[in-house]
């Protein structure tokens, strides 16, 4: 675990940084983050996380007391306190202590930003070399018209559920659709499939994030020779596809080769998906913010 979190400016120890009982985001989730990786001195489209804070901040009338070249000299500064040049760091921007349990975000006065990095255990490797199976599980995604999934909010409560429900049926990771029953994405992780040359993968409107690896992979495969295409899919579409992988800041690219006891193809992580896993293992040391100890 990291040693020093940046707590609002300062550098406190893992014991040292705790909130309050009435801190909102403890409360009510009242808050919002970032999960974000480091690769050998280079944080990996750091700008892009902290727009996509400041968006979800935005989004629900939480004003950010930094700006974000603030935030990114702050990333950095705390990779260098714990002597990390390779780590996951998570930013948390709460609203803040309140006034007991009332629900006003306006009498919240001062956002409470921390800002953490550690070492960072990737997931194994026999995951990346047999792929994984998931599960579609009961549990569907937030509405997009009652929370939007492009903020990342500290209430993550629809996640946790739907990986409850794969950890239950004895699967990795589970695989949420939309009320509509279109395929959206799983717990932290976008959903792609492969057919030929085309690599297809939910829209966001339909309730997917907007992740920033999922992104990434889309600007990869198009510069690598790929068809990329943005279109709702059905779970009939998954069953068929060649290939199906999953993206994620934690996972990268990751292969599902069984999805609700069906095969996908022959069974194995197919080619293009560790094609695409080789050039973003590349890439990822090269776009970002680099820094050295």
């Amino acid at each position: 675990m990291a040693q020093w979190i940046c707590m609002n400016g300062d550098f406190v120890t893992r014991e040292e940084a705790t909130v309050s009982f009435y801190d909102r985001g403890f409360l009510f989730g009242d808050g919002v983050f970032e999960g974000i990786r480091a690769y050998n001195g280079n944080v990996f489209r750091l700008r892009e996380h902290l727009v996509r804070l400041f968006h979800s901040a935005n989004a629900i009338l939480l004003n950010i007391p930094y700006t974000i070249d603030q935030i990114e000299d702050m990333v950095v500064e705390t990779l260098k306190k714990n002597n990390l040049i390779t780590a996951y760091i998570r930013i948390i921007v709460s609203r803040g202590v309140g006034e007991g349990f009332n629900l006003d975000p306006f009498i919240c006065m001062n956002p409470q930003t921390f800002i953490s990095a550690e070492a960072f255990e990737a997931f194994p490797d026999r995951y990346y070399e047999t792929g994984i199976e998931i599960v579609t599980v009961p549990t569907r995604r937030n509405r997009a018209d009652v929370l939007s999934p492009q903020v990342k909010s500290l209430n993550y409560l629809n996640n946790i559920l739907v990986k409850a429900e794969a950890k239950l049926a004895g699967v990795h990771d589970g695989l949420m659709l939309n009320t509509e029953g279109y395929v959206v994405e799983g717990t932290t992780q976008n959903i792609f499939v492969v057919s030929g040359n085309r690599l297809v993968t939910p829209p966001c409107y339909l309730g997917a994030l907007e992740g920033i690896t999922r992104n990434t992979v889309m600007e990869l495969a198009i510069k690598t020779g790929y068809e990329v295409y943005e279109k709702p899919l059905t779970r009939y579409d998954i069953y068929s596809a060649d290939e199906v992988f999953m993206t994620g800041t934690a996972a990268e690219i990751i292969a599902v080769v069984k999805v609700d006891g069906r095969v996908i193809a022959n069974g194995k992580p197919g080619n293009k998906t560790r094609q695409l896993y080789h050039v973003f293992k590349e890439y990822v040391l090269q776009d970002g913010t680099s820094f050295s100890l």
